[in-house]
């Protein structure tokens, strides 16, 4: 049986995994911990070994991090230590503490999108989480990183200070998904998105009718986006596996 694809979600609250086949598929149950803190890229490389080794064999290793990331490297990471993560290089350092597995890291919220998007037209991809964070595709392409969740949308308020977790458990359900509704007119009002799909974990409490146009996914698209993210060139799979 060809060896799967890891898949790692990084995420502010957990640290999720799981290997997938080269559609998407998750070929045995995710895994996952709480993301431990004060973060470090240490701490986080020790939490990642231990936390994957129950997994099936793979010899592709995706990751998803909560930042803008560039080249396999951290250029920011809103929810950890900003100056020990500044141009770390998680990729391959995660490659070589997982045994020299060719490794591709993306932004956590682009990995998802990987999985979700129809390649159809302009799409949005907002995960509700720890932060708020957003991907956008046009006709099946990544376009450039917008880091959105930094950008003022009530006062002082940034994304993550007004749709993030915090926010959730301070303000409580009914005025949060009332945040939620004008972020979405505000995101559509300013990208005139086709479809927007919504994921993480906070998107579980999201109430009343949704729009046709917008559709709520599973968690774990975190993890399952790593297959496409090995997809991106016609031999993008075979030749990572000949460089493992």
């Amino acid at each position: 049986m060809t060896p799967g694809i890891l898949g790692v979600d990084i995420g502010g609250t957990h640290l999720k995994a799981g290997v997938v086949d080269a559609g998407g598929k998750l070929l045995a149950d995710k895994v996952r911990v709480a993301t431990p803190y004060p973060n470090t890229p240490e701490v986080m490389l020790r939490a990642l070994v231990a936390l994957v080794k129950k997994l099936p064999r793979y010899d592709l290793i995706a990751i998803g991090f909560p930042g803008v990331v560039r080249d396999g490297r951290v250029l920011t990471a809103p929810h950890f230590d900003q100056v020990a993560w500044a141009d770390f290089p998680l990729a391959a350092e995660l490659s070589r503490h997982l045994g020299g597995y060719p490794a591709r890291l993306i932004n956590d919220a682009e990995m998802q999108g990987l999985h979700v998007i129809k390649g159809r037209g302009l799409e949005l991809v907002l995960t509700l989480g720890t932060g708020a964070g957003t991907a956008l595709f046009r006709d099946g392409e990544l376009m450039p990183h917008m880091e959105l969740a930094h950008h003022p949308i009530h006062k002082s308020k940034t994304y993550n200070d007004y749709i993030g977790d915090k926010a959730l458990k301070k303000i409580g359900k009914k005025r949060w998904n009332h945040r939620v509704e004008k972020t979405i007119d505000i995101l559509y009002a300013l990208l005139f998105y086709d479809h927007l799909f919504i994921g993480g974990g906070n998107s579980a409490h999201l109430e009343g009718k949704l729009p046709r146009n917008i559709t709520l996914v599973s968690n774990d698209a975190g993890i399952e986006g790593g297959a496409a993210l090995w997809r991106d060139s016609a031999s993008g799979v075979e030749a990572g596996r000949r460089l493992a």
